[in-house]
């Protein structure tokens, strides 16, 4: 029990505490309140600093990530939108690294307040509620539906014992968690909230603004300038990444569960053992990382064996619908799959074979120099690869990005994204040296920790990391198909960006011969019976083929291409792997017509840089290699196999073809397959375009004119007798029939002058928001004209 003397003096300087941290905004005041609260919570014990978590703290949230500030004690809680005078936001900006340092100091594993927190939660003196509408959405649907709250915590362990019912209202539930969880929580929630606050702004530019599709590709040729410069932009200059790869060295272990590198004091440091409370705290970060950033809004966030496991169905694609990841997500992501991805490098580096009696040593690059190596903290055994733990989240993060971007939308997020894919599937380059800059920030020294002798050993893909490439297979072949899909859907905005892009990954699976071997064997066994081969490398691989069957029911479940988003791919996509399929969704077929479109694009333009040029030539030899033989095959004209491949002619007209015409490539471009816009209403669209097409076949528009058919005349009989007419029935009788005829004769004549030239029915026109704006409008006003009527 406390005198009353402290808790009242406890009480009042947190108090005074968070009133300057409300009033502190430039960064000399800033650096000031930092250093009250570090000299506050070094001069008092943990029971005297309940009241600064339990007043101050949640003020301190607000401010730190910009939320609304708080007016009142106790503070509400942070509110969605974060604010542009925010502490971590403005040290980013700003060009004082004084500011930066104070704030990082603060919130340091290391440091005064991570001490205190750990301290705190060890007695467990004080619990937060953290409000429901900041959870990530799919997790909010399941707190809002008694059936499913209940099996949260068996769905997501780290969600046990932290789903409370709510003492006042017994129907709702609550979340509460301790400090430490807190902090974490809204930590995760910042970068989201920035994006989604960000995504708000711009959809309102966009709306206040006329919207013109040639504006908008033309203003997208700036980035082809600045991509390499914003696609790997420096980490050190971000507080927030500063932070958030701290935290990642302090709390999750690469390779020794008891590693607590390079933070000494840290609240890891309790034991040289096998720490239970070290496994929870690794495995709670990275999973509130994971369902904030890479799952949140998917409509099916959980493996789908797991759901059966447990009889849960969820309806969340009937509320999450078809919307891509948060934008603005890509540097964190990036840099929490590196990090995370260096497990695997320790693994395939002969880690697994240091006793745990030893003080292994972390290597930076290539082998064991002392003088390059950065301590870890003794022996404890091997945690194994986190590769496992966003196999699948990230691969659904990836893909539901490419699949569900609208035309319109910033290019930036989408390269970040593209290079977070890129990354995770070359590990081999990834090493110490990617992070010695953000070391140096952490640590405070200039220390160069790389070893330039070695640097090269880890640079290209050998046959130690076939286990990986083998566990991520899809991310190689089915993702990189789809990739396809989205080069075709989005060349129009910037075919140099886009090309490069293609021939990124192409260079990428192609960097190795014995990479390219691999992934065809595979490919080979997955579309073969399984029987003894006289290879044995082949033999060895069928064992993986129900992995990988099993990983693309589960990694795609529901996502795939429709007709109406301007793909190609169909409803039962992803049963198979297409990448070296011979038919016309081959990726040697879409990939031909890729380089052809990319190239009428970049000859039509109007100037042709040579660089552009010489991107299509590389993607040419590129292609040649991966696919072997030569790299533009002839695609064949007969009437045989014209009917099957009119979908990727309409799918992929070009805008221009220069002044020529391709004498083997007939497009037949069609207006109803392209992306819905943000000036059509979406389902509306999707109606009429089932019913344009429904109406097409019925009519037997989607066919060619037959030729023999309209020179075969029919004559019909007519009786010899005479036929009287007699009365006004036969009259009108005879008259319908005439009309009817007349009518019909009409309709086949249409028919077939539209068939004839090409013309189809489209009825895609009707769902612009315009006519029906105007359709409304004139219903409302025809039903208030006879509301009227019979009032009067």
């Amino acid at each position: 029990m406390l005198p009353h003397s402290y808790a009242v003096d406890s009480l009042s300087r947190s108090q005074d505490l968070a009133s300057a941290i409300l009033a502190s905004t430039t960064p000399s005041q800033i650096s000031a309140t930092c250093a009250s609260i570090d000299f506050f919570l070094q001069s008092h014990s943990p029971d005297q600093s309940r009241h600064f978590f339990s007043i101050t703290f949640p003020v301190l949230i607000c401010k730190l990530f910009g939320f609304d500030d708080a007016s009142s004690l106790p503070p509400p809680p942070p509110s969605q939108k974060p604010q542009s005078n925010g502490w971590v936001e403005l040290a980013s900006q700003s060009s004082l690294p004084d500011l930066s340092s104070k704030i990082f100091s603060l919130l340091s594993p290391n440091g005064t307040l991570m001490n205190s927190i750990s301290a705190v939660d060890r007695h467990s003196l004080v619990k937060y509620v953290f409000p429901v509408e900041r959870l990530p959405e799919w997790v909010r649907f399941m707190l809002s539906n008694e059936k499913y709250f209940r099996v949260i915590s068996d769905l997501c362990p780290f969600f046990k014992g932290k789903v409370k019912e709510d003492a006042v209202q017994g129907s709702l539930c609550q979340i509460q968690l301790n400090v430490f969880e807190y902090y974490l929580f809204w930590f995760a929630y910042y970068p989201v909230c920035k994006g989604n606050s960000e995504n708000l702004d711009s959809n309102s530019v966009k709306r206040s603004s006329k919207f013109r599709l040639e504006n908008w590709t033309r203003s997208i040729r700036g980035f082809s300038g600045s991509s390499k410069r914003e696609m790997e932009q420096k980490f050190e200059g971000n507080l927030y990444i500063q932070l958030l790869y701290a935290y990642l060295r302090a709390f999750v272990p690469i390779f020794d569960l008891g590693a607590h590198q390079p933070y000494r004091s840290s609240i890891l440091n309790y034991s040289l053992k096998c720490d239970g409370s070290v496994i929870v705290r690794a495995e709670l970060l990275v999973n509130v990382f994971v369902h904030y950033w890479l799952v949140d809004n998917d409509f099916s966030p959980l493996p789908v064996n797991v759901c059966k496991s447990f009889g849960v169905s969820f309806p969340f694609r009937s509320m999450l619908g078809e919307i891509p990841p948060t934008s603005g997500l890509g540097e964190v992501v990036k840099l929490f799959v590196k990090y995370l991805n260096l497990s695997s490098v320790m693994s395939t580096d002969g880690f697994d074979n240091i006793e745990c009696n030893e003080s292994p040593r972390w290597r930076v690059s290539g082998g064991f120099d002392s003088a390059d190596l950065v301590s870890l903290s003794p022996s404890v055994c091997s945690v194994g690869s986190w590769n496992s733990w966003i196999q699948r989240p990230l691969y659904r993060f990836i893909l539901r990005t490419f699949l569900f971007s609208p035309v319109g939308t910033s290019m930036k997020n989408t390269s970040q994204v593209f290079s977070v894919w890129v990354s995770y599937m070359e590990p081999w380059t990834i090493s110490l040296d990617d992070f010695a800059e953000l070391d140096v920030v952490i640590n405070g020294s200039s220390k160069d920790v790389r070893n330039h002798e070695t640097e090269s050993q880890n640079s290209g893909y050998s046959p130690v990391w076939q286990a990986f490439v083998l566990s991520n297979f899809l991310y190689y072949s089915s993702l990189f198909m789809h990739f396809i899909g989205f080069a075709h859907k989005f060349l129009h905005t910037d075919p140099e960006v886009i090309a490069q892009m293609v021939l990124k990954v192409i260079s990428l699976l192609t960097s190795s011969k014995e990479l390219v071997d691999l992934i065809k064997n595979v490919d080979v066994v997955f579309h073969s019976k399984q029987a003894v081969s006289s290879k044995s490398a082949l033999n060895s691989l069928y064992r993986i083929v129900p992995s990988i069957r099993e990983q693309l029911k589960d990694w795609e479940d529901g996502l795939c291409e429709s007709d109406a988003d301007g793909s190609f791919l169909h409803e039962n996509w992803n049963k198979d792997l297409k990448l070296f399929s011979d038919g016309e969704d081959g990726g040697q077929r879409l990939l031909q017509l890729f380089i052809l479109r990319a190239e009428a694009e970049l000859q039509g333009g109007d100037i042709a840089h040579a660089h552009s040029l010489q991107i299509i030539d590389s993607l040419k030899e590129k292609v040649s290699y991966l696919f072997g033989g030569s790299t533009m095959k002839p695609i064949p004209i007969s009437p045989e196999l014209r009917q099957p491949q009119h979908t990727r002619d309409e799918l992929f007209k070009p805008r221009r073809v220069g002044n020529q015409t391709s004498a083997n490539v007939t497009y037949k471009g069609d207006w109803m397959k392209r992306p819905i816009s943000d000036v059509e209403v979406a389902w509306l669209a999707k109606l009429l375009i089932w019913l344009s097409s429904w109406l097409n076949e019925s009519l037997g528009l989607d066919r060619p004119e037959d030729n023999d058919v309209g020179s075969k005349w029919f004559y019909v009989n007519i009786p010899g007798d005479a036929v009287n007419l007699n009365g006004s029935g036969e009259i009108v009788k005879t008259l319908v029939c005439l009309i009817g005829s007349w009518l019909l004769m009409m309709g086949t004549t249409t028919t077939r002058l539209m068939r004839k030239h090409g013309l189809r029915i489209n009825l895609r026109v009707l769902a612009s928001k315009k006519v029906v704006m105007v359709l409304l409008i004139f219903v409302v006003f025809s039903a208030l004209k006879k509301a009227c009527g019979l009032f009067h």
